[in-house]
Parts: structure tokens; C-alpha cells; sequence
């Protein structure tokens, strides 16, 4: 097996997500950056090559006694959110940037949809667990068993 560090594995599966995620003038990208203090988002205009917003637990007005927990990246998805709507970008394309979707960048993207970013996604969240608890669980019938040869 190669030696490789965690932040090169990092990196490789972040250019494989990249390949996919591409961010458009109507729908850009939410790029998410983390570090062991900090956590970083910002919404990227790729076909421009542009930030549009961006937002950090470095800036004064959203740090806190630290940036590196789960109460500053809920912070900073509201704060994204905030900031995108008032630039008109309702709907965004996630790039986890090669983080597993799990714990602070969950936790930012869940702030951000709850601030308004991705409203559809929501809405279609909601449908999809009314159906879930409309239909009663089905039991699958089971096959007879085969008798095996006793020796």
C-alpha cells in the first residue's frame, strides 16, 4: 500500500469531486474548506472564475471562543446563506472538497439549507419522508426452505 498522508488522500478525492461539481452563474458552487481551527465556505462562480460571497470563522464578526466546532460551522452556513441571498443565488451546488459529509461540514450545509439556501431540496426532503411514513412496511414473503440431507 502507498504511503500516503491524509491530506494527499484529501486532495485526490477532491479533484475526483471536482470533475462532477461544476458551478454556473445560476446555480454556483458552495466550496467548503476545513482546518483543524477554522472553517471556511465560499460560493464560486466557476464559468467566471469568480467569489461571489464567501464567509469564515476568521472574520471578527462570526468568530467565536473557536472556529474549529460544530457551533461555528452552523454559524458560517447561516452567515453563506445570508450572504448568497443577498446577492440573488438561491440555489447552490455542494462541493464537500473532499471531506467526508459528516460532522462541522454537515453541520454548515444543514445551517445553510435552513437559512434558505437550496429551498427545493428541502421541500423535496420533506415530500420524500411524508412518503415514507404514509406507506406501512411491507414484510417480504419468505421463500420455503430447502430440507438438507442429514448424514
Amino acid at each position: 500500500m502507498a504511503n500516503t498522508s491524509r491530506a494527499t488522500v484529501r486532495e485526490a478525492i477532491h479533484r475526483r469531486i471536482r470533475r462532477k461539481v461544476k458551478g454556473s452563474s445560476e446555480r454556483p458552487r458552495l466550496a467548503v474548506y476545513r482546518s483543524l481551527n477554522h472553517i471556511y465556505a465560499q460560493v464560486v462562480d466557476d464559468q467566471l472564475g469568480k467569489t461571489i460571497v464567501s464567509a469564515s470563522t476568521t472574520e471578527k464578526d462570526l468568530r467565536g471562543t473557536t472556529g474549529g466546532n460544530l457551533d461555528a460551522a452552523r454559524r458560517i452556513g447561516k452567515a453563506i446563506a445570508e450572504r448568497a441571498l443577498e446577492k440573488g443565488i438561491e440555489s447552490v451546488v455542494f462541493d464537500r472538497g473532499g471531506y467526508l459529509y459528516h460532522g462541522r461540514i454537515k453541520a454548515l450545509t444543514d445551517a445553510a439549507r435552513e437559512a434558505g439556501l437550496n429551498k427545493n431540496e428541502m421541500a423535496a426532503r420533506a415530500v420524500d419522508a411524508q412518503k415514507a411514513e404514509a406507506k406501512p412496511e411491507e414484510k417480504a414473503e419468505e421463500k420455503p426452505r430447502k430440507k438438507t440431507k442429514k448424514q
